[in-house]
């Protein structure tokens, strides 16, 4: 098995070391030993983690954080070409590796898992990453989210499998050659990257030509974006195919779903023929079939599947993903981290079939211009589902903005759709509003990508004041 650190990666420099994929990726490089620098705009409790480990963060971006005896500087898609940092290196001829290309290195040698699809993924990997050391397995794992503390998104494990989010936002996917591969689902989205399906479907089939000969590929049954994968890549003999999902072919079948207020019964029946049932500590149907996917790549790799099964009843979710914040004077504030349409109407479907009889009310940041652009009409369709609605100004990210391209083009749709909805541009009025519309027994989801879950804890302190 080998978990040593690569020479490029032995006194790394990570440009935006506090973000989700690029923490996991230097905690992982500092537990094995590395010399880890890194650089972030802000400190953080992920950045105060890394310190932990004895990681040298740097706050703000300057070419004289880099220093002299780094042998490699790591950035993501997202770092800006006139980063000061990123210009040094140059300059110096230290070599630039993409997160990517860095989070490969760290595989080789072991049996990796890569999940990839356009949602599902941090909650796919988690439940594989969590049911896998459960069974004592020790995996190593990267991603996009924190299991339960900051710093918690990567760990390097003593077992011989790896565990990785696999994003196909900037292509990055096609680094990684994976032992199982898991495709959730196949959907147009990263609007900066992806100009049609069809260039959305050739990534996916590049992603899966990088599977091992011998490797198995866990697919949807369920969706059709995946389905119509599942075509294209049918010349593909030297790997076994799996589907899963409610579909009446799929090989690893979901029988039954049955709700259980937060959580949920889970029966399926295997490609053996034998029936399983347990428990998915996460309300939601599509939570129900993230777990079978985890639950199809863990038998991929010759673990006995009831206990796997029981395995993955020990998650218990990921931060932003329906993560209970608290409760204040009976309304429950609860964080989604949904910021697509699918996502969206997902995550309030199984809010609704968790809230019985309360109300359902939903404080919505868009993330991104370009996904605005796209998909606002289908946002505004999906905040429908809630009860009433409080609608952000967009968070940006790394976008700069779009003429035109407005909150507004979402509060109209919702609107259109019959929505009650509030637009509310300054972030620091949400707790008022929210406590203005809120009674005991309503829930509050804080929904999107950006700074929004900042905002559960001031909505908690104000109703409970």
């Amino acid at each position: 098995m080998a978990s040593a650190v690569p020479a490029s990666m032995d006194r790394p420099h990570f440009i935006g070391i506090g973000g989700a994929g690029m923490s996991g990726i230097a905690k992982i490089l500092a537990q094995r030993g590395a010399q880890v620098a890194g650089s972030d705009a802000k400190d953080s409790a992920t950045a105060e983690a890394l310190r932990a480990l004895g990681v040298t963060v740097h706050l703000g971006h300057a070419a004289e954080h880099l220093a002299a005896d780094a042998t490699s500087v790591v950035v993501s898609s997202a770092i800006r070409p006139d980063n000061p940092e990123l210009a040094a290196a140059q300059e110096r001829g230290i070599p630039v590796v993409h997160r990517s290309d860095a989070l490969a290195s760290l595989m080789d040698g072991l049996r990796p898992i890569a999940v990839a699809g356009t949602h599902g993924k941090t909650t796919t990997t988690s439940m594989l990453a969590v049911s896998l050391g459960a069974l004592g397995l020790k995996p190593s794992y990267a991603i996009g989210g924190d299991l339960d503390a900051p710093g918690s998104n990567a760990e390097h494990g003593a077992g011989d499998i790896f565990v990785a989010e696999a994003d196909e936002s900037d292509r990055s996917f096609h680094k990684y050659a994976p032992e199982v591969a898991i495709i959730l689902n196949v959907e147009l989205d990263h609007h900066a990257n992806y100009a049609s399906m069809d260039e959305i479907y050739e990534s996916f089939e590049t992603f899966v030509g990088r599977i091992r000969p011998g490797g198995t590929l866990v697919i949807s049954a369920d969706h059709a974006g995946a389905r119509e994968l599942t075509e294209r890549i049918s010349g593909r003999h030297d790997i076994e195919v799996v589907t899963y999902g409610e579909a009446k072919d799929a090989d690893v079948r979901i029988l039954k779903v049955n709700p259980r207020g937060l959580t949920s019964d889970v029966t399926v029946t295997l490609t053996s023929g034998k029936i399983l049932t347990f428990t998915v500590s996460v309300p939601g149907r599509h939570y129900a079939s993230n777990a079978v996917a985890a639950l199809a790549a863990g038998v991929a790799l010759d673990l006995p599947p009831h206990n796997l099964a029981s395995a993955l009843g020990k998650y218990t979710g990921v931060k932003r993903r329906l993560q209970l914040k608290g409760e204040a004077a009976g309304v429950q504030v609860i964080d989604s981290y949904a910021h697509h349409p699918t996502e969206m109407t997902a995550d309030l479907e199984a809010i609704r079939g968790a809230a019985e009889d309360a109300r359902v009310l939903v404080v919505f940041q868009p993330h991104l211009f370009s996904r605005t652009q796209e998909l606002g009409a289908e946002m505004g369709q999906a905040l429908a589902l809630a009860d009433a609605s409080v609608v952000l100004d967009i968070y940006p990210a790394r976008e700069d903005p779009i003429p035109g391209v407005t909150s507004e083009l979402i509060i109209d749709a919702a609107r259109a759709a019959g929505a009650t909805v509030t637009a509310v541009s300054d972030q620091a009025r949400v707790p008022d509003v929210i406590a203005g519309m809120a009674g005991p027994g309503d829930l509050v989801l804080t929904m999107g990508a950006g700074d929004v879950t900042d905002l559960g804890p001031a909505i908690l302190t104000r109703l409970g004041s």
